[in-house]
């Protein structure tokens, strides 16, 4: 029996009883093909189900033609959707575990860039992302919007879902109508928030007719829009009492911040701390009866545990926490919390490949987004492998090969493993990255990895041991740039890291690579003291920040430091000993040829790296099978080496 009592103990809501408290709640995932519904969508809520979710809600299911704002949308209105309804559904009821259907209209933050039509909004108000005036819809337009709300709710109705839960939070057109700073109309649509309120009042009605009585409605509302005159928490916690006083919605989930403006604490990162938006849910749930959800990157169930214990709310949303790891509800239902492969907050391969256009992937699960791909059995079992690296790439390489049945031998010439993600991990902020090691470090003790560190393995070593595979996952070192000549005084990021040296004084951060390298340096060296100026040869400094959410609060925190941030500069050389101690840097502003000279006592690095590939040279003509893979093919992001360590280890 599980210590988690609260966790999983079930729950009514509506016609259903969830048999815990952990929610899968809705997020996009780029699966759609062609609009509709995929393979892949049932196979990735199956895993979730059969991993033991209380409870699933897909991602949005679009309402009308014109709302269209990104390629890979899942087309509700579409009777075609229909038989993918069922594959999904069917795929998930064969664990008993219930799914609800998200049902949205993005309203004005939105693009006509797939469409072809004019965006609908409450008000032509532009919204600060996309930055396209929509049309203010008239009260016509109003009832189709509500009226589509009801095809696609019977559309899911007839696919098997067991109710739906309307978007009324961070991207949705019922948003924009509660929220004051998008809805400037004069008509019974617009002015005080029961007028606001009109039409998601409406949606309701018109959804509960479409499913019936014996299917569950949900709505999720935003607490705090944190932005400037949008909707805070009064106002949320009074539509809440409005929908409750409809008599026909069955739970309340929560969201906080607007999916444009303040998007980055919709999906925030490991910087922002767990638990933050609870405080929603915790207000609602004082002022309406019905169930609450709440959310806000809890990523563990002793936290989940904990926001339910407290009283903050009577469901768990764990998204994140269950794109890493599908077991997540039963390993913990099980007691084995700690086998849990905890969701790192990094947004690289979720949130950041979503905003590229990308299908839904996890930095540290390979499997996350191939779940409808099936595994290639093994060759045969019992092979001798070794692994040279015990960073992300050698320890995936080493799990998944256990795993399979193989003899799995790990070198690590360093005191322990982890590589730069270790190295990385020690900058403020950044700490939760090292639970990419820590998980797949557990998940080679459990599978009987033998690890050995402080072992330097040479290609001697390698061949002796006569083994049936070698996976090299030696990493990258610094490649030195060429203009920092032979000053010590010009050092790299994992330098200052690893504690070979220690800038003080005035201290020139370099940004060639666009992400944590450079700004988290900058930071640990203002918290010592250091006058740290960033310079990137970009037009924003840390430009991939924005992708990972990021950014933000990056320059929030650069600000409160006193970092400076400096761009369009191309380093072209330094003088040393100018000033004593110190160098010179020669810089050019690349747009307007200026030149200057920017006299620091150190520089710092953060440029590009060269693989170790020397055992690889070493290795090519060796009688047994050498696979490489990470840094040691070409220096990339832990992502990377997490998938090719688990595919040399498929291909065994």
């Amino acid at each position: 029996m599980s210590r988690l009592r609260y966790l999983f103990s079930p729950l009514r809501v509506g016609p259903l009883v969830l048999r815990n408290r952990i929610v899968f709640a809705a997020h996009l995932t780029n699966y759609a093909v062609d609009g509709l519904p995929s393979e892949q969508h049932a196979a990735y809520y199956a895993a979730r189900a059969a991993g033991g979710a209380g409870l699933i809600i897909t991602e949005e299911h679009s309402t009308h033609p014109t709302d269209w704002p990104y390629e890979k949308l899942i087309h509700g209105h579409h009777p075609q959707v229909v038989p993918g309804y069922r594959r999904i559904t069917e795929a998930v009821h064969r664990h008993d575990t219930p799914i609800l259907a998200q049902l949205n209209h993005n309203g004005g933050q939105a693009s006509s860039m797939y469409s072809r039509l004019p965006v609908w909004a409450p008000s032509a108000v532009p919204d600060p992302m996309f930055r396209e005036v929509p049309k203010a819809i008239d009260t016509r337009e109003i009832a189709e919007v509500v009226a589509g709300y009801a095809t696609v709710a019977g559309h899911c109705a007839e696919g098997g879902f067991d109710g739906v839960e309307l978007q009324c939070s961070h991207s949705s057109i019922v948003r924009g109508f509660l929220s004051p700073t998008t809805n400037v109309r004069t008509d019974r649509y617009g002015g005080p928030l029961a007028n606001r309120a009109r039409i998601l009042l409406e949606i309701v009605a018109a959804v509960r007719a479409a499913i019936g009585p014996d299917r569950v409605l949900g709505v999720r509302i935003c607490g705090d829009e944190l932005i400037e005159g949008g909707t805070t928490i009064d106002e949320a916690v009074e539509v809440a009492r409005m929908v409750e006083a409809s008599g026909q919605v069955d739970y309340l989930n929560t969201s906080i911040g607007v999916a444009t403006a303040s998007l980055f604490m919709i999906e925030a990162s490991m910087a922002v701390p767990p638990g933050y938006a609870l405080f929603i849910a915790n207000a609602m749930r004082k002022a309406v009866r019905l169930p609450v959800v709440g959310v806000g990157r809890i990523k563990d169930p002793v936290q989940a545990e904990r926001a339910l214990a407290a009283g903050h709310c009577d469901l768990v949303g764990v998204v994140r926490g269950q794109i890493a790891d599908a077991d997540f509800a039963a390993k913990a239902r099980s007691g084995h919390g700690t086998e849990i492969r905890t969701c790192l907050s990094c947004n690289q391969e979720c949130v950041g490949r979503m905003g590229l256009n990308r299908w839904l992937g996890c930095i540290e699960n390979p499997r996350t987004g191939r779940e409808a791909i099936d595994l290639p059995m093994p060759r045969r079992r019992d092979l001798r492998v070794l692994v040279v690296g015990g960073g992300p790439g050698g320890l995936q390489a080493a799990s998944t090969a256990a795993q399979r049945g193989h003899h799995v031998t790990l070198f690590e010439r360093a005191e322990d493993v982890g590589g730069q993600v270790a190295v990385a991990a020690r900058v403020p902020g950044r700490a939760e990255f090292l639970d990419v090691v820590r998980n797949l470090r557990a998940e080679c003790q459990r599978y009987g990895v033998d690890v050995k560190t402080g072992t330097e393995a040479t290609a001697s070593l390698l061949l002796a041991e006569s083994p049936d595979a070698v996976v090299l996952a030696t990493g990258a070192r610094p490649l030195r740039p060429y203009w920092a000549g032979s000053s010590a005084r010009v050092v790299d990021v994992r330098d200052v890291l690893e504690q070979r040296c220690a800038p003080s004084g005035r201290v020139l951060v370099v940004d060639d690579l666009g992400f944590h390298q450079a700004t988290s340096v900058a930071e640990l060296l203002a918290d010592r003291g250091c006058s740290v100026r960033i310079s990137t040869s970009g037009m924003v400094v840390g430009q991939d920040l924005g992708i990972t959410l990021d950014m933000e609060m990056f320059c929030v925190r650069a600000h409160a430091k006193g970092i400076e941030l400096t761009t369009d500069e191309v380093i072209t050389g330094v003088a040393e000993g100018v000033p004593a101690e110190g160098v010179t840097v020669q810089l050019l502003k690349h747009t307007t040829s200026e030149t200057f000279d920017l006299p620091v006592d150190w520089v710092v690095c953060a440029t590009h790296q060269e693989p170790e590939d020397e055992l690889w040279h070493a290795l090519r003509d060796a009688p047994f099978a050498v696979h490489r893979v990470g840094d040691c093919v070409t220096p990339r992001r832990a992502h990377a080496a997490v998938v090719e360590g688990h595919r040399a280890a498929l291909a065994l």
